[in-house]
């Protein structure tokens, strides 16, 4: 074999292997961002009916046919249903040998609820098990019940809405809306008062969705990196995403 041969046989060798890195490796399965429109096709696609056939084991699929207007008007509790929520971070970490990449952790366990009377928005609380938290890493999961969040000293995160939000007007289904929420952020056993940008629409008169995201920085919760030998870096601040269902109680 001659050293042309072997030369080139080398080449693509390091290609195939720098190709599996990249595939296995360094690229990225994170979920996108949350979104207002994935968060209500999310929605959309659980009110589905799939019905047996009478015969022969087939299937047909209905769609749930969506209100055409809040006539009912939106006063009450609503609760959150699990089903298609979550709450959860994302962060750039540098690994070691490998470089930059995205860490998206979530959970559904989310309890609470939110209170509309009029066009107001008058309450709102949530409290998220971050126990539950999980990403494409297990080890990354289980390190964060004693580095990082530490959840297992503080196991559950919540925000209380602490001025009430105006409307204006009741929105018609399927109307997208934005609205700042202010309120206490308890994160890591440290509250503190934070806006969180929200878009939110009614699906229909019986869920509303709402999507956010907020940087937090990791001082002002005490929050110090879990930065170790094969984590190098974790870029700060991180971004608390959430997607919640509201159904009526």
């Amino acid at each position: 074999m001659s050293k042309k041969t072997i030369l080139i046989s080398v080449v693509v060798v390091v290609a195939l292997a720098a190709a599996g890195i990249w595939y296995f490796v360094l690229r990225s399965d994170a979920p996108p961002p949350v979104s207002l429109d994935s968060a209500v096709e999310s929605v959309t696609e659980t009110t589905t009916t799939t019905t047996e056939g009478s015969s022969g084991g087939e299937t047909t699929t209905t769609a749930a046919a969506p209100s055409t207007a809040a006539s009912a008007g939106l006063d009450g509790d609503w609760a959150i249903d699990t089903t298609t929520s979550f709450a959860g971070y994302r962060v750039e970490e540098e690994l070691a040998s490998i470089g930059f990449t995205e860490a998206v952790g979530r959970t559904s366990d989310l309890a609470g609820g939110l209170t509309i009377a009029g066009t107001s928005l008058t309450a709102v609380d949530v409290e998220v098990d971050m126990t539950t938290l999980q990403s494409d890493s297990s080890r990354r999961d289980g390190a964060l019940g004693s580095r990082g969040l530490e959840t297992d000293t503080f196991p559950t995160a919540t925000f209380v809405l602490t001025e009430p939000i105006d409307l204006g007007s009741l929105p018609a289904v399927g109307e997208p809306l934005a609205a700042d929420a202010v309120g206490d952020l308890t994160l890591h056993g440290v509250t503190n008062s934070v806006t969180i940008p929200l878009e939110a629409q009614l699906v229909d008169a019986t869920t509303i969705v709402v999507v956010g995201s907020l940087e937090v920085a990791f001082a002002d919760y005490g929050i110090e990196a879990p930065v170790g030998f094969s984590v190098i870096e974790i870029e700060d601040p991180g971004t608390l995403e959430l997607q919640i269902a509201f159904v009526r109680s």
